[in-house]
């Protein structure tokens, strides 16, 4: 075969494998591309999951807060129109819708002062973080809460081993406070002038303080109309109230308490936590990093 044909062949390959290597380039740059780009997608979905997530639990903050805000201001709006179209209202009438109208201020106080507390978030940075005898603060909050279960005629029966951690002394004073307020809300009243109709057992409430290993545990445990089942896994979620007849016993509440408790309780590293049966009462466990 003559030399020109030879060469012709030769380059005739090298010319294929060239266009078959520039082929083959192509089709791995675009499968580069696509899998960098299905990649690249689903890692930004990743990171920003987090903020889509803190950006809806916001909406849903600021929506229930506006329902829980506009229901009393409804209220307080409804009472005062009707009163001023009653041209015949006396003195002892008008007085009746300036107390009405008051107890619905004392509601937004109230409201607006939880909100606050839940809209600052309490960053750690801000909490004085100091050695602090749980059973000092325990007996600080049992103080503040002492008169409402006198009402009730409610005892309370503790057991404090002595344990110290390190947190912040007025917010788990708080913390405290607000189990112990759950507990009196929704335990029995037996005081003279609200007797039940049974001679059954409940208006005790055990608080215990131990020590288990590196934590620190307490317990507050009341024997009052307990929480269902279905309930439970939303116990902590703000603004949610549980079944209507536990927010009949409990009175007026907008379902925030609980919510600033588990938010002090992890701010000091810990967890909380609860059981209960209806009808036979709750526990609620903290459990704090010594």
């Amino acid at each position: 075969m003559p030399i020109q044909e030879l060469e012709k062949i030769r380059t005739e390959q090298l010319e294929m494998s060239n266009n078959h290597l520039q082929a083959n380039l192509i089709y791995f740059n675009l499968l580069i591309l696509v899998l960098s780009s299905v990649i690249s997608y689903l890692l930004a979905k990743r990171t920003l999951r987090p903020i889509k997530e803190m950006v809806e639990a916001q909406n849903r903050f600021i929506a229930d807060a506006s329902h829980e805000l506009r229901t009393p201001l409804t209220a307080m709006r409804s009472e005062i129109e009707v009163g001023l179209r009653d041209k015949k209202m006396d003195l002892a009438e008008a007085k009746k819708l300036l107390n009405s109208n008051l107890e619905e201020v004392s509601k937004l106080e109230s409201l607006s002062s939880a909100l606050l507390e839940l809209a600052k978030g309490r960053q750690v940075s801000k909490l004085e973080f100091e050695e602090v005898p749980l059973t000092e603060v325990v007996t600080e909050a049992l103080e503040k809460v002492k008169s409402m279960a006198q009402k009730k005629a409610i005892e309370f029966k503790t057991d404090f081993e002595k344990v110290s951690i390190r947190g912040d002394r007025q917010s788990l004073t708080e913390l405290f406070v607000i189990l112990l307020d759950n507990a009196i809300k929704y335990s029995p009243d037996k005081s003279a002038n609200h007797a039940p109709q049974d001679n059954t057992k409940g208006s005790e409430i055990a608080i215990e303080i131990k020590r288990d290993h590196k934590k620190a545990i307490v317990r507050v445990v009341d024997h009052g109309i307990g929480i269902k089942s279905s309930d439970l896994p939303h116990i902590f979620d703000r603004f949610y109230r549980a079944e209507t007849s536990r927010s009949k016993a409990g009175g007026d509440g907008y379902g925030l308490g609980l919510a600033i408790a588990k938010s002090i309780v992890e701010l000091h590293g810990g967890e909380i936590s609860v059981r209960s049966t209806p009808g036979r009462g709750s526990e609620f466990v903290v459990k704090l990093i010594l």
